[in-house]
Order: C-alpha cells, then sequence, then structure tokens
C-alpha cells in the first residue's frame, strides 16, 4: 500500500499535486483503509465500484484482495496515472469522467460496465459527488450490495440524522427506510494528506429487503416537497382535505415525521 512519501514520489515525477477544486484528499492512514475493505466484505471475484480512486492505493488494496474493480476517475492527469501503473491489470477497469450523468443520474459509461451485475461501493469519495452519488444509488440501483466510504461528517451526520433535527432531510429518510446505516470510524483531518478543511467519517449503508414495486424517486420527490416546507403544518402543505394514513393530524410540521410516516403518508396519497 502506497505511503505518503511514494504519493509525493508519484505525483512530483508527473508534476502533478493534489487539486482542491475536485476534492482530492488522499486517504493516507493504511489502517483506516484496511478497515474501510473490512467493513465491505468484498473478496475473490466481487465488482467493487470505486469513484475517486487518485494514485490508487485503495485500488491496489482491492486488487490484492480478488476483487474486480471498475474505477473511475474525473481528473485526467489522474486517469493516466493510474493507466500507467494498474492499465495491465486484468481485474481493473478505469472510467476517466463524471460519475453523474446529472444531479440524479449515475453516468451511463458506470451503468454500462456494472450491466446488471451486483455489486459494492468502496471509496474515498470526493465531497462534491458524495450525496447525489449515494443517493442515486439507493434510489434507483438495487444491484447495489452495499456503499462502504469515506464521506465529509456533516454527510454521514445527515444520513444518520433524527427527525426534527436541522440535520434531517431527503437522504435521511430515504437511507434510514431503505437501508442500514453504520458509522465505520470517525477520521480526523491528519488522516489525509493534504488535511482537508472539514471532518470525515466512514459509514456503511446496507440495502434493506424491501419491496421492489415501489417507485424511490417518486417517494423522495414528494419528501423533498414537504421538506421544502419543514415548518409548515401538513395540512398548508398537501391540503387539509388530502388522504391520510388513521390518526395522522393535520397540524403536524413534515420535520416531526419519522421515515416510516414519510412512507404511509406517500402510500395513503398514491392510493386516491
Amino acid at each position: 500500500m502506497q505511503t505518503l512519501a511514494q504519493i509525493k514520489e508519484i505525483l512530483e515525477e508527473r508534476c502533478m499535486s493534489p487539486r482542491h477544486k475536485l476534492g482530492q484528499n488522499f486517504l493516507i492512514d493504511h489502517n483506516l483503509i484496511r478497515k474501510l475493505v473490512d467493513a465491505s466484505g468484498v473478496g475473490e471475484g466481487d465488482l467493487v465500484l470505486e469513484v475517486g480512486p487518485g494514485t490508487g492505493t485503495m485500488t491496489e488494496e482491492l486488487l490484492e484482495r480478488g476483487c474486480e474493480v471498475v474505477a473511475c476517475e474525473l481528473d485526467k492527469d489522474m486517469a493516466d496515472l493510474l493507466r500507467d501503473r494498474l492499465g495491465g491489470h486484468e481485474r481493473f477497469r478505469l472510467i476517466e469522467g463524471d460519475c453523474l450523468e446529472s444531479k440524479h443520474e449515475v453516468s451511463r459509461v458506470i451503468a454500462s460496465q456494472l450491466g446488471d451485475c451486483d455489486f459494492t461501493l468502496v471509496a474515498n469519495l470526493p465531497y462534491g459527488a458524495a450525496t447525489p452519488l449515494m443517493l442515486a444509488l439507493m434510489l434507483e440501483w438495487p444491484t447495489c450490495l452495499g456503499q462502504f466510504v469515506t464521506i465529509q461528517r456533516e454527510v454521514a451526520d445527515r444520513l444518520m440524522a433524527e427527525p426534527g433535527t436541522k440535520a434531517f432531510g431527503v437522504i435521511s429518510v430515504v437511507a434510514q427506510l431503505f437501508a442500514r446505516v453504520e458509522l465505520v470510524a470517525k477520521l480526523p483531518r491528519e488522516c489525509f494528506w493534504p488535511q482537508p478543511d472539514v471532518a470525515s467519517a466512514m459509514v456503511s449503508v446496507v440495502p434493506r429487503d424491501l419491496r421492489k414495486d415501489f417507485d424511490r424517486r417518486l417517494f423522495a420527490t414528494f419528501c423533498q416537497k414537504l421538506l421544502g416546507q419543514r415548518r409548515k403544518q401538513l395540512g398548508s402543505v398537501i391540503g387539509r382535505d388530502a388522504p391520510l394514513p388513521e390518526g395522522f393530524d393535520t397540524r403536524r410540521r413534515a420535520e416531526s415525521l419519522s421515515p416510516e410516516e414519510f412512507l404511509s403518508l406517500y402510500e395513503a396519497r398514491s392510493a386516491r
């Protein structure tokens, strides 16, 4: 596994340096890298999606464990570096470009590489891509067996936020309803080079075995509508005469609803 000195040497040889605008903060703590890969449980023959591989430190760990890795790298120079270092590996495929086709959709190139195969996301995610990518995988990718990622602490807090708190939002509802979210580790800034301006965390997001005949994207849009007016009474947002689950009070505010209550409310309105 690459040391900090080796990462710096690799970059210096190519007159490269980390790009702040692309969120390039390399995870340099080997124990934490192993901890994240261990938590994912991936191994021989498993298909892994890695977004933001950087110089390939975690990529090499995944390949050593026998995984097939589809890596997506936005930085052209970093992609060239990865091709030179790992391009000849039979279990490594590199995609150069954005991991997102749009704010709500995974890249078509990634989709074509993954096909209908089950896969696991294991990555030190660029902070700007974390929320839209994780949400897209939870909403539209039943073949994603889990997400094991390093993300901004603020995003981790949102994933696990309780109703009524400032951090509670659409991603909180979706993650807690459709998956089991657990904190793997809290990461100090010193675990990265260069050190980011914010604290980070490792989380696991493992899908629950939930009904498949359900449009999760429409549900998320419904939640966004309600939480966009989180302090208003439900009756003011959806109408006083709107169908509600038994016992629901239209005077409640969206921010107070549990993920299960959002689902009950959505299903009651969809049944009209």
